[in-house]
């Protein structure tokens, strides 16, 4: 039986549902899922609501030999307009327990905690540390495992321990140092193993003066990025070897000229050009298309190929660097020109 058999199979789907009832789900629009609002239908979504709940699907789907990918807010994942024959499993809000104890500095929260909501409750204990991470879409396991943050902050610095699924559907412990955590990457990125939840210590602060932070980092993202159209946020990895020649990936784009280019119903934001938004009815391959002119160009102009921070989930395959799905489409790309 195929991949895409077994992931449609009855048999799978009752195994799954009878493991975890009510949080199977078929023939889900992957455009519901993705910040982008791009995507066609996949075969199966499961949504666990607990750690054991996911560790009971990891084991059944690594049983039953199917492709399954893990997402969580889909805010860093360019989903095909083709779809995707696999099974989804979703890390969301109805995992988002948070716990903390503020006379020690320790937080506990699990993975399907939305970013934006784990800083500010932790914020308003007095707790320090995470501030930096206030305006990042997406659940906090996401986040841990690409060790995501802004200023060039990763939530990685205050972890102490992190609890996830392994690929045969066991639950492990990864102290800070097992998590492997360097910029905007850890171990997680390449075991396999599903994040189910994190503690962290932080150190005390001032309450008041880290929601006025918060309030600042929110009001300069407003004015810096496109929040009304659909988007994923940064297309491109900062690089140091890139701000030396034109800058931070945004101002590289911008320098070589394409601010404002659109390809089909996708363009790169007038705003900010390390976003790429959907101003309707944009496919995946107008996204990719954007992505590989970009890069392109920035290499033309400095010999430094810039690396994605988004993963593109193609028809039948793995997540994959969007910058390596389709370069051949850079020829395509930009034939309708800045606006």
């Amino acid at each position: 039986m195929s991949t895409a058999e077994a992931a449609s199979a009855p048999a799978l789907c009752a195994r799954l549902e009878a493991a975890l009832p009510g949080r199977v789900a078929a023939g889900v629009s992957l455009a519901r899922l993705g910040r982008w609002r791009i995507g066609g239908p996949v075969d199966l979504v499961v949504t666990p609501d607990s750690p054991a709940a996911v560790a009971r699907a990891v084991a059944i789907l690594a049983d039953s030999g199917v492709r399954w990918t893990v997402i969580g807010e889909g805010s860093n994942v360019l989903f095909d307009s083709a779809g995707h024959r696999g099974v989804i499993l979703r890390i969301g809000p109805d995992l988002g327990g948070y716990r903390a104890d503020p006379s020690t500095g320790e937080v506990a929260a699990e993975a399907g905690i939305w970013v934006p909501c784990f800083v500010r409750r932790t914020l308003s204990l007095g707790l320090a540390g995470c501030v930096h991470a206030i305006g990042i879409p997406g659940m906090l396991g996401g986040l841990v495992a690409m060790n995501g943050g802004s200023q060039r902050r990763g939530i990685g610095e205050q972890i102490v321990e992190v609890t996830a699924v392994d690929p045969a559907g066991r639950l492990q412990r990864f102290d800070r140092d097992a998590c492997g955590f360097a910029y905007r990457t850890s171990v997680f990125q390449q075991n396999g193993a599903v994040i189910v939840a994190a503690r962290f210590r932080y150190a005390p602060g001032d309450a008041g003066a880290l929601r006025r932070e918060a309030v600042a980092i929110m009001a300069a993202r407003r004015r810096k990025f496109p929040n009304r159209l659909p988007n994923c946020g940064s297309v491109f990895v900062s690089d140091p070897a890139l701000y030396a020649t034109l800058g931070p990936p945004g101002a590289a784009i911008e320098a070589v000229g394409l601010k404002g280019t659109r390809a089909g119903g996708a363009r790169i934001s007038p705003l900010h050009a390390n976003f790429i938004v959907n101003e309707g009815g944009a496919g995946s391959d107008d996204v990719l298309r954007l992505i590989a002119l970009a890069r392109r160009r920035v290499f033309d102009a400095t010999g430094i190929a810039m690396r994605s921070e988004v993963l593109h989930l193609p028809p039948d395959g793995p997540l994959r660097p969007a910058h390596d799905a389709v370069p051949e489409l850079v020829g395509q790309a930009g034939r309708e020109g800045a606006a």
